[in-house]
């Protein structure tokens, strides 16, 4: 797999029928190796062992509805209260990070009303903070860490 704009971090693999399975700790099982699953999983670990978000307020694709469909976030971290203070959306890193990219983690916003957002395609890594006054969102050089 590519290697990305993460620090670097080990996983645990296992072959299936031909494909590349790898371990995902807040799933607690093997999950197939695709070019996002390897962004999503980098980025789990940058959360927990560089932000030190604990796992136990790590939530990983998940269904939500919007306006009478299903769709399924990539990450999100939870407050302590159960509010969401993070969604991640993670895109594989032949998927350029454009305006329907933030479009789209916006719209779950709508929903989910998270205090920042996060979108990487491994490569990229973009960081910003909701102003729900203004309605939009203050591009950050980081996100928190986890206090």
């Amino acid at each position: 797999m590519q290697k990305l704009n993460f620090p670097e971090y080990s996983f645990r693999f296992k072959n299936s029928e031909n494909k590349t399975l790898v371990f995902d700790e807040i799933r607690k099982k093997f999950v197939f190796l695709t070019p996002e699953e390897w962004v999503r999983l980098h980025c789990i670990q940058f959360l927990l062992k560089e932000k030190k978000y604990p796992k136990s307020l790590v939530n990983i694709e998940k269904q939500l509805k919007l306006n009478n469909t299903t769709k399924r976030y990539d990450i999100v971290i939870f407050n302590s209260d159960g509010s969401i203070f993070l969604i991640v959306e993670c895109k594989a890193p032949t998927v350029p990070i454009t305006q329907l990219t933030f479009d789209q983690i916006a719209r779950y916003n709508l929903s989910l009303n998270s205090e920042y957002l996060m979108v990487t395609n491994g490569l990229e890594h973009y960081f910003c903070q909701m102003d729900f006054e203004n309605e939009c969102y203050i591009f950050l050089e980081e996100i928190p860490d986890y206090k």
